[in-house]
């Protein structure tokens, strides 16, 4: 995928703050290819770019985001890869496949495709180019020593771009991975490309705090630091709907549901923030309004799912049982063998016993 999508309106998601560039100069260069760049995935998003900065975390969160941001037709790329993009390099004419480089390097899948997604290759995505070739069997010389993919990032970076190291003997030792010469070894640490320790925005060290918050379960200091991120950075729709979502978790859905309004005065399409919305004021009682804001969303996103099953069990309740039956009906064409599926089948066999009953 390049940045020419973005003429149609590709949405950018960023996970974990940029290591190379403030992210309002990276937002402005999307912006002017027509497309946009925002804090974390949604729906909409269709590439995900992963900042350096997320390594501050331990490799078992880094692992748990790249997961939840996959997804049919969404790109995953490195910082090194997107500001490729940015600046409109092309990639090798020639180079290896993925499949290449499994098989040559004797590199894992797992590893390989971390170490590319946090730059430790020249290239993040095929075709690689040969030097990444000869770091990749570095690297899984290093895993074979008992080295894990977190620890190889870290230690590229300390040291400079990745393919400065191809000619560097590499090994593992206590804490950390080292370089091999005549007079013994030494650390990767000679001057950092891009620094991970540098200062970054003041609004990415907060959102970045108030995620990790959040994943703990500590909706009240989460949404404390979703404000201050909206103090700094008040155009971020995502900030705000995160923090509408930690409101809720606390009880608090008055000031929650202001803070899904404002996510969705930045954002008019923000799909998910009328599907929570519309979540709010049902348990408040309000119908046409929740009705109103599903349809909303399923304007934007007919494949909702969520937002199928949902509408379908309002209608219900409101007593709208054909209504019902078509959304249940709609939601068995997108998810017919889940629990849910199962759900919507037996809603639309209650309609209709319930109507053949009235008919009799």
């Amino acid at each position: 995928m390049s940045l020419d999508g973005l003429s149609d309106g590709l949405s950018v998601g960023l996970v974990g703050a940029l290591a190379a560039l403030p992210r309002r100069l990276a937002a402005r260069a999307i912006e002017a290819r027509g497309g946009e760049l925002h804090r974390g995935v949604t729906r909409r998003t269709g590439m995900v770019v992963f900042g350096r900065r997320l390594l501050k975390n331990p490799d078992g969160v880094v692992e748990d985001r790249v997961a939840a941001a996959r997804a049919p037709g969404r790109a995953l790329r490195s910082e090194n890869g997107f500001l490729r993009l940015l600046v409109g390099e092309a990639g090798e004419a020639v180079g290896l496949s993925r499949r290449e480089m499994l098989e040559r390097s004797g590199l894992g899948e797992r590893e390989l495709s971390l170490i590319a997604l946090f730059d430790g290759f020249e290239r993040d995505v095929e075709p690689f180019s040969f030097r990444d070739l000869i770091l990749a069997r570095k690297y899984a010389g290093l895993v074979a020593g008992g080295a894990e993919w977190g620890a190889i990032v870290r230690s590229v970076h300390r040291f400079g771009p990745a393919v400065s190291l191809t000619a560097k003997a590499l090994q593992v030792g206590d804490g950390g991975i080292y370089a091999r010469h005549a007079d013994g070894v030494s650390e990767l640490d000679g001057q950092m490309l891009l620094g991970l320790g540098e200062a970054g925005e003041d609004a990415e060290a907060l959102f970045a705090e108030a995620e990790a918050a959040e994943a703990e379960g500590r909706a009240e200091a989460a949404a404390a630091l979703y404000g201050r991120c909206l103090a700094v950075d008040p155009g971020d729709a995502v900030a705000a709907f995160n923090r509408a979502n930690c409101l809720g978790a606390t009880g608090r859905p008055a000031e929650a549901e202001r803070e899904l309004a404002r996510a969705l005065k930045l954002d008019p399409a923000f799909v998910e923030a009328w599907f929570n919305l519309a979540g709010l004021v049902a348990a408040r009682g309000r119908v046409a309004a929740a009705r109103g804001y599903l349809l909303r969303a399923l304007e934007l996103d007919p494949d909702y799912a969520d937002a199928v099953f949902n509408l379908a069990s309002l209608e219900f309740e409101a007593g709208d049982l054909a209504a019902a039956r078509r959304w249940w009906l709609r939601y068995l064409e997108l998810d017919p063998e889940s629990e849910w599926g199962r759900r919507a089948a037996r809603g639309v066999r209650f309609v209709e016993l319930e109507t053949a009953r009235g008919a009799g």
